[in-house]
């Protein structure tokens, strides 16, 4: 699972490019998590996501609630079709 990083003025950029389900979301959660409170904002790159599941969902819950004990001001930015999907599937069950 490929993740990149960049840090430009207080901004920190992090791009997922590949699977953000069960299989990935512990690594991606170590990685993802330590960035909190490195920098006063986080960028989160969900354009290269190539499948999502509830594992995924619940690990971008987590850093959201992360983001704000921390005082990270988080952003998602580039929702690949994947995420919009299964955005979409939590929106249509919450009906």
């Amino acid at each position: 699972m490929p993740i990149t990083h960049e840090t430009i003025d207080d901004t920190a950029h992090v791009g997922i490019d590949g699977e953000l389900t069960i299989y990935t979301v512990a690594e991606l959660a170590g990685a993802l998590l330590s960035q909190m409170g490195a920098a006063p904002r986080l960028e989160l790159d969900l354009s290269q996501v190539t499948e999502m599941d509830g594992a995924g969902l619940q690990l971008l819950a987590v850093i959201q609630r992360e983001a704000g004990v921390a005082g990270t001001a988080l952003s998602v930015t580039g929702q690949s079709q994947a995420v919009m999907q299964a955005l979409q599937l939590c929106r249509s069950a919450a009906l």
